[in-house]
């Protein structure tokens, strides 16, 4: 099963007085949605827009995954543990905040910064936290969260590309630009599809440059 969530299905949320623009497709913060809290381990996908010279304050997270895709500009990561970081497209940038960590995002740089970040629960809780930045992940490289159980598959598609989606129990589509063809729909930039039972599926580019993350969730929870 397929079910599409269009970009303008997002709880728009952030400080725009601030710089900051939040687009939610989960349940998050004072958006309450008791339907749509999950799927399986993924909590949050989250695309965020900031103006220079804004960005989040230090703040804590804990029992968390957190994995970060810049589209274009420049995210600066500090957190509690001694980690800075400039992260840019291409690469993937991981926080396990474990039993706890508080971290500060901010563009520090002179041109706005959009970048979408997911949220995972890992299958148990506590342990101590770490970080990861892969620089440039090459197209199709697989890159592994299993503490959440969880694969994340970077595709770059130009028009009539096709790839494989991922046979898994649950499988988490996010388009981040151009647009792809998936089970007969027609996805563009902020659209993402959550198929259930995944099996023997293909997206294809209808588009240039079309960029988009597959989630391949093998964890124990299921959608809810």
């Amino acid at each position: 099963m397929t079910d599409v969530r269009r970009a303008g299905e997002r709880y728009r949320g952030g400080d725009p007085a601030a710089g900051i623009e939040s687009w939610h497709a989960f349940s998050f913060g004072p958006h309450y949605d008791p339907g749509n809290l999950r799927f399986g381990p993924l909590l949050a996908c989250n695309e965020e827009r900031l103006a220079p010279g804004a960005g989040f304050d230090e703040h804590p997270h804990s029992h968390t995954e957190i994995v970060t895709w810049v589209v274009e500009g420049e995210l600066t990561h500090r957190d509690s543990a001694g980690h800075e970081t400039r992260v840019r497209p291409g690469d993937v940038q991981r926080l396990s905040s474990a039993g706890g960590v508080r971290h500060v995002e901010r563009n520090d740089a002179g041109t706005p910064l959009t970048f979408v970040q997911m949220w995972l629960a890992p299958s148990a809780p506590g342990g101590e936290p770490s970080y990861e930045i892969v620089r440039g992940i090459a197209d199709s490289t697989p890159y592994a969260v299993p503490q959440a159980g969880a694969m994340l598959h970077v595709r770059r598609l130009d028009a009539g590309e096709r790839t494989a989606v991922p046979d898994a129990p649950l499988v988490y589509v996010h388009v981040v630009r151009g647009e792809v063809r998936l089970d007969g729909e027609v996805l563009g930039p902020g659209d993402a599809a959550r198929v259930t039972d995944a099996k023997d599926l293909e997206a294809e580019g209808t588009t240039a440059a079309a960029e988009v993350l597959l989630w391949e969730l093998t964890g124990p929870d299921r959608a809810g």
